[in-house]
């Protein structure tokens, strides 16, 4: 199947016209499109189906627990599926079946291990401050986050786990936030704010034969080998700010074979 990939659009403050890709099947949201949601009815009646996850910027100065059924139903108004650790099976023009295995997978801050726990946290902070959102009424902080993130780990974990028995040929994932040091921001590399960005789910990456990502202002295509089948791949195909230059050599109409 041909995707087309887009994500952190931010398109409450940039200036962006999304376009269909010709010769796509689908088109993936990998979320952070609009943090007011008018961005998405930008993409109502586009050509082919659209599958959405939500970006933590989704969330901003919203209650967690309403979110996720507020942003299901405004993206069914406009056609739109959201995946909020969710499946759905779609079948190609060849005939293929792909299982798509979606939810944003929020940050557990154990990317450095659990010694580097405490710090990545508190390096957190800042960007918990920016997004000004709450959880059951009090301020989605950190802990917050870490615990929504542990629950889409351990979703991520059972459903990877199942077997296909003839339900579907592929497995493609869709997270907001990056599954691996690798997709870390090479302007900024190792550092405890990284861990607001990339989870260490590598052991989880073999289980997928596509990882379609964004969260990470820069773009990424990586290989990760699995012992006897082809290797599993990584992508994130974000736009970024055009003010900061990271929308420099970004490409919307590539098309990503799964």
């Amino acid at each position: 199947m041909r995707l087309q990939l887009l994500s952190d659009l931010h398109l409450e403050t940039e200036t962006f016209d999304p376009e269909p890709a010709p010769g796509a099947e689908l088109l993936v949201l990998a979320g952070d499109i609009d943090a007011t949601w008018a961005g998405f009815e930008r993409f109502a009646g586009w050509p082919v189906p659209v599958l959405v996850v939500a970006g933590n910027h989704e969330f901003d100065f919203r209650e967690m627990n309403d979110t996720g059924p507020a942003l299901r139903e405004h993206c069914a108004r406009l056609g739109l599926q959201l995946l909020q650790r969710e499946t759905v099976v779609l079948t190609d023009a060849a005939g293929r079946r792909l299982r798509f295995v979606g939810c944003t997978r929020w940050s557990d801050f154990d990317l450095f291990g659990a010694a580097q726990r405490e710090r990545a946290m508190r390096a957190a902070g800042y960007f918990m401050r920016l997004m000004a959102a709450t959880r059951g009424g009090q301020p989605l902080d950190a802990a917050a986050m870490r615990d929504e993130g542990l629950a889409c780990r351990a979703w991520l974990d059972k459903v990877l786990n199942e077997p296909a028995a003839g339900r579907w040929d592929r497995t493609v994932v869709i997270t907001h936030f990056g599954p691996s040091l690798r997709s870390a921001d090479p302007r900024y590399g190792r550092q405890p704010g990284t861990a607001s960005f990339c989870n260490d789910d590598d052991d989880l990456i073999p289980r997928a034969d596509l990882w379609l990502h964004g969260h990470l202002h820069c773009r990424h295509d990586y290989f990760v080998p699995r012992a006897g089948r082809a290797p599993s791949r990584v992508v994130c195909q974000a736009r970024g700010l055009a003010s900061k230059g990271e929308a420099d050599g970004y490409d919307p109409l590539r098309l990503i074979e799964a």
